[in-house]
């Protein structure tokens, strides 16, 4: 039967809708628009959903077409309609633009930057004291190379020189090439014959010089852990391999599956060890510790969860029964007998252990007892003295149990232990080995001033609002934009940190270039410096930027809501730093 012409119609012509539901438009029937399902849908057994699709009239004034269908498209269109969209299509072609309303204001588009915050989530409602790590893109700190192999793989990194006008410093790219199938190593010749002995070069020529702030000196990655694998097992290459394609897997994803596979086998491999050997003689093995530290560093490197924590825990049991055993034994004190491999990994655990738990405020594992207090000489790993790290240690200890001596008796005692640690700190000398080392000597420096700005927070109950809280961040800000332009930023991971969280938000202005009329502000330069953290330090830079970035959520909005926690008068009340840091800081690694 032939379909009735237009005018032969009887009734209103029933045109198509534009809030249909989408399996209805995707079959292009016509859709009830019944809720919460409509009836099609429903007899069907379909999800009914009516997708949100955002059109910009600019984009089709761009491309010479009509924005939307008003008055412009009908099944009975009379003359007069005919005439309208023929004459709005001549308008709005491509040789004549349609004019613009008078009325009509463009508000300023401003610069979007790799860099830039976005203070927006819905997770930061749902879920304002849980830290979604997984959630941050990887990609925004850290862009993958495009090549697929490793004979021409390059990388750089993501600070891109910033206009000398914009914000904070121009930073060049650091160009690194990152070493292909290499030749077999004159001390380990038995690699040539191993598939993965660029994963082997690529830890020497890239992993080390990346864990020390030095470039005076050698990482101990390389001058401690070499010359022990002489005589290791092929457990502990496998480690080593597993570091150095989980760091490589930064910049060639294709790297991941290796670290994982050469991981597993590491983690197999030293699971055997332990059963058949047990904990007490595999004690006395220093191989056990270094491969524990290369499978913590893998885990840090990787994700940075309460996986590397585990490391931390069994090395922590090695290490004291070890120490039991030599006090058994009627040993000379182990500081002055133990060998290099065991004194660097003790001193490596018991560091990432310290500034991890500064952030948290959880049960140190390692206490002061692990580090002289008198040693003032910096460690080029470190970044700073182990007298340091012994004060870092005490005011963890402190914070965490600081409720419990805040009753009338026993305040006198905290408050003299607090203000005894300050003294220590203010006065405290690093010197390094190296005389002539300026950059080892600003990131002690770093560390120290960090230092003193976290016991006033932990201790003292300072916020970004107390006026030493600001001048110390400052100042900090100030040393690490100075590193910036050396192209210097390992090891300021920690001091980063601690400013990043204590910035005040009404109030981050670090300081202003008359000559060009700049203002530099502190948010940015935070993001810059992590940036170009990204790809020269093995520290995990995304889980820190992602904390700091909630810690600023966190206060933005009580900021808009006046329920911000400020300086509190009542000591036993909870503190700046246990309110925003804290609760979203477990199991970081600050080292």
């Amino acid at each position: 039967m032939p379909r009735k012409r237009a005018a032969d119609r009887v009734g209103p012509v029933k045109t198509r809708t534009r809030t249909g539901c989408r399996e209805c438009r995707l079959s292009r029937v016509r859709c009830d628009e019944r809720k919460p399902s409509c009836t099609r849908c429903r007899e069907k057994g379909l999800v009914c959903s009516s997708p949100l699709i955002l059109k910009w009239e600019s984009e089709f004034v761009s491309r010479g077409q009509a924005f939307g269908r008003a008055g412009v498209w009908s099944k009975s269109r009379s003359p007069v309609a005919e005439a309208q969209a023929g004459g709005r299509r001549q308008s709005l072609s491509p040789s004549s633009p349609a004019p613009l309303s008078a009325v009509q204001e463009w508000c300023p588009l401003p610069p979007i930057r790799s860099w830039v915050f976005i203070n927006s989530s819905v997770s930061t409602f749902e879920r304002p004291h849980q830290m979604p790590v997984a959630a941050d893109d990887p990609n925004a700190i850290v862009r993958y190379s495009d090549a697929g192999s490793a004979q021409d793989m390059q990388m750089s990194l993501v600070g891109k020189t910033a206009d000398v006008d914009d914000d904070i410093f121009v930073f060049q790219p650091l160009q690194l090439q990152l070493p292909g199938p290499g030749k077999s190593l004159p001390l380990f010749p038995h690699l040539s014959e191993s598939p993965q002995i660029q994963l082997f070069d690529y830890y020497l020529q890239q992993v080390c010089p990346r864990t020390t702030a030095s470039s005076r000196s050698t990482s101990p990655f390389a001058s401690v852990i070499l010359p022990f694998c002489l005589t290791a097992s092929p457990t502990l290459f496998r480690a080593i391999q597993a570091l150095g394609a989980c760091h490589w897997s930064r910049f060639n994803p294709s790297y991941h599956a290796v670290s994982l596979r050469l991981k597993s086998s590491a983690l197999r491999d030293l699971r055997q060890r332990l059963t058949t050997r047990g904990f007490p003689s595999c004690s006395a093995d220093p191989e056990v510790l270094v491969v524990m530290l290369m499978l913590c560093l893998c885990e840090i490197v990787d994700n940075c969860d309460q996986h590397w924590t585990i490391h931390l825990k069994g090395a922590k049991e090695l290490i004291r029964l070890r120490r039991q055993q030599n006090v058994t034994l009627s040993l000379p004190p182990i500081t002055q007998t133990q060998d290099p491999v065991s004194a660097f990994a003790e001193s490596f655990f018991a560091f990432q252990d310290v500034m991890g738990r500064t952030a948290c405020g959880e049960e140190v594992l390692f206490g002061s007892d692990y580090w002289q207090e008198n040693g003032r000489i910096i460690d080029t790993w470190m970044g700073c003295s182990p007298e340091l790290a012994s004060i870092l240690s005490s005011i963890t200890e402190m914070s965490r149990t600081r409720r419990q001596f805040m009753t009338d008796a026993a305040r006198p005692a905290f408050s003299q232990r607090a203000a005894s640690l300050a003294y220590k700190l203010e006065n405290l000398v690093q010197e390094p080995d190296d005389c002539e080392d300026s950059t080892l000597r600003t990131a002690a420096e770093l560390k120290r001033l960090a230092a003193v700005l976290y016991l006033h927070c932990a201790l003292y109950g300072a916020s970004p609002s107390t006026t030493l809280v600001t001048d110390y961040v400052r100042t900090i800000l100030l040393h690490v934009s100075e590193l910036l332009d050396r192209r210097a930023v390992v090891g300021i991971t920690w001091p980063l940190f601690v400013a990043a969280v204590e910035l005040d938000p009404l109030n981050d202005e670090i300081w202003s270039d008359s000559n060009k009329e700049t203002v530099i502000h502190g948010r940015p330069l935070v993001l810059r410096a992590l940036a170009a953290m990204a790809e020269s330090t093995v520290s995990n830079v995304a889980r820190t930027r992602a904390v700091i970035a909630k810690v600023w959520q966190a206060r933005d909005l009580d900021m808009l809501q006046g329920s911000s926690v400020g300086s509190s008068r009542d000591p036993a009340s909870c503190n700046d730093w246990e309110w925003y840091v804290a609760p979203i800081s477990t199991a970081m690694s600050l080292a």
